[in-house]
């Protein structure tokens, strides 16, 4: 959510930047909802007072007559005020509706574009592998290897449902503690194990609805099923003033995910790139108000994200993404995609981005500056591993066997296994 003053005083800015987006926003429809807003909260309060100073006299009059006089003006002047404060109530309903699905206004650097076709790609790290073979996909080898079935994941879980067995367990276990030791020797992080069921109100304040309501899963007690750690973290200081000797607040964040993948109808529909369930982890930051700072961390959280592709030696590229691949909330977003052999192509792995105040601003989480006003923190966030890296390694480990080799920063994680082999 942005400030209305800062909108009010920069509505052409606020046009580009909803046109960078491509998303249909009436910022004049706003306007005009916020002036009646104004002027309802300018007779409510004229009101309010003018019933105070009613009771005040009807307190201190001592004639019997005119003090019944008063009383029937009240009850007048009461009835008014109801049917005013009613009205404001739903102008307020309109306003915030307005107000929530305000687009936040895009970095200059980020490129023009409709969709992720139009990302540009930044630079790129290790070398695609040559196999002297023709490479399988993750879903031959790990069900070659019993690893995985997708078959009785169907008939238990339903479509895009899936059983990940035996070697398959040990490399994802191997990759969740790689992760947290990466982290551990980084230092500054704390981690989390947070909700994945939450409240309708973290995922207002993150930005996931109003727009996003069709990809998520919803409880019949009105909560929802989070598709990243993020939105809890985040609501871990919802409605909190933080001390600013406490920033930068680093999290950890850990949780199963779930989505829909309502927009989604078609797209990998075998395998396990695209699923309901998954596990991630999450980095997460709350900074000054600055917007150097975010900067800064934006690309560190990017950095560290990479630091661990290349740690398991996976080749990948870093993209920028356009305005038209942009969420709501975010300012700028770089997406980190992996090699993936079978389908000859890079797939996106991470995301990281930066959001100024618009998630803390919605959410009220603020610290008090050095000259003692209260600022809202701006926040991050970023993928530390989803469930995409284990298939990323099956596929670029593959032999012409079809056994996999494990990267060499898992050996440990795995007693010592160096090759994943059918029947060991």
């Amino acid at each position: 959510m942005l400030d209305i003053k800062f909108i009010r005083d920069n509505k052409d800015l606020l046009v580009e930047g909803a046109k960078k987006k491509h998303i249909n926003f009436d910022v004049e429809a706003l306007i005009k909802v916020d002036d009646e807003r104004k002027a309802f909260l300018t007779l409510v309060e004229k009101m309010r007072t003018e019933q105070n100073v009613m009771g005040q006299k009807i307190t201190n009059t001592q004639d019997e007559s005119a003090r019944k006089t008063m009383i029937e003006e009240m009850k007048t002047l009461k009835g008014n005020l109801q049917m005013e404060e009613d009205k404001l109530k739903e102008i307020m309903k309109r306003w915030h509706s307005l107000m929530v699905q305000v687009p936040n206004i895009p970095d200059i650097s980020v490129p023009e574009g409709d969709s992720d076709k139009d990302n540009k790609e930044v630079r790129v790290w290790g070398e695609i592998p040559k196999f002297n073979f023709t490479p399988k996909s993750h879903i031959d080898l790990m069900q070659d290897l019993n690893m995985l079935d997708l078959e009785r994941g169907t008939k238990v879980a339903g479509f895009r449902g899936y059983f990940l067995k035996n070697a398959g367990v040990q490399l994802q276990f191997a990759l969740w503690n790689f992760v947290q030791d990466f982290f551990a020797k980084k230092g500054g992080f704390s981690p989390m194990i947070v909700p994945s069921l939450v409240r309708r109100e973290a995922f207002m304040g993150t930005g996931y609805l109003p727009q996003g309501e069709e990809d998520l899963y919803k409880t019949q007690d009105g909560e929802f099923l989070s598709g990243t750690a993020e939105v809890a973290t985040m609501g871990y200081y919802m409605d909190e003033q933080v001390e600013k000797k406490d920033l930068p607040i680093k999290v950890l964040g850990f949780s199963p995910a779930f989505r829909r993948e309502a927009g989604s109808h078609g797209k990998d529909t075998r395998g396990i790139l695209r699923v309901h369930e998954f596990y991630k982890f999450e980095q997460v930051v709350l900074c000054e108000a600055n917007h150097e700072t975010s900067v800064a961390f934006h690309e560190e959280l990017t950095k560290n994200a990479e630091e661990i592709m290349q740690a398991l030696g996976l080749p990948y590229h870093v993209v920028v993404n356009c305005g038209g691949d942009l969420g709501l909330g975010q300012v700028k977003k770089y997406d980190i995609e992996a090699w993936l052999p079978s389908e000859n192509t890079y797939r996106e792995t991470h995301s990281s981005s930066y959001f100024h105040d618009f998630q803390t601003r919605r959410m009220n989480i603020r610290y008090r500056d050095d000259d003692g006003k209260l600022k809202f923190a701006h926040s991050l966030n970023n993928t530390a591993l989803s469930g995409r890296p284990l298939i990323m390694i099956v596929e670029n480990y593959q032999q012409a066997d079809g056994s996999i080799r494990v990267p060499e920063v898992l050996q440990k994680y795995m007693g010592g296994l160096k090759v994943i082999e059918k029947g060991k």
